[in-house]
C-alpha cells in the first residue's frame, strides 16, 4: 500500500513540475489533447499503462 501512495506522490511531482516550469507548454499539450479523437487517447492511455506495469514489474522482480 505505502508503494502506492508513493506513486501516486511522484504522479503530482512530475505533473507540478510541468504545470509549474512549462505552464505554456502543459496548455498547449491540453488543446492537443482536447483535439484529438477518443481513440487516440484511449490508445495512448493503454499503451502507458502497459508501459508503467512493465517497468514496476521490472524493477520489483
Amino acid at each position: 500500500m505505502s508503494d502506492l501512495v508513493v506513486g501516486l506522490g511522484l504522479v503530482l511531482v512530475i505533473e507540478g513540475i510541468l504545470w509549474a516550469a512549462f505552464p505554456g507548454a502543459a496548455r498547449h499539450m491540453l488543446e492537443l489533447a482536447t483535439a484529438s479523437p477518443e481513440t487516440s487517447l484511449r490508445t495512448g492511455g493503454a499503451v502507458a499503462i502497459i508501459l508503467g506495469v512493465a517497468i514496476v514489474w521490472l524493477v520489483r522482480s
